[in-house]
């Protein structure tokens, strides 16, 4: 997992989080813990998508970006590569 900062990069967000899942099923959980995580704090997504074919999930929350792919297609779009000029905040 990577926490890119984005500000004064983007006006998308301040920061991308970056994931990834083995499966489908791995995926949709993943974003179902974070959902219900942020519910519970009173804080909804501005918008949702690819729950469905779950191979890449989007989490709009305003400032930050949930990006929650499977391997396959988080190499074929390598954000990490593309924001290479934002700087990463490490998580435990």
């Amino acid at each position: 997992m990577v926490v890119l900062d984005l500000k004064g990069l983007s006006t998308i967000a301040d920061f991308f989080v970056i994931c990834s899942g083995e499966n489908r099923n791995q995926i949709r959980a993943i974003a179902e813990s974070i959902d219900e995580y942020f519910s519970k704090e009173k804080i909804f997504p501005i918008g949702k998508e690819g729950m469905e074919s779950a191979r890449w999930v989007l989490m709009d929350y305003g400032d930050m970006v949930v990006h929650i792919f499977d391997e396959e297609t988080r190499a074929f779009y390598n954000l990490d590569k593309f924001w290479m000029d934002a700087g990463r905040i490490a998580v435990n």
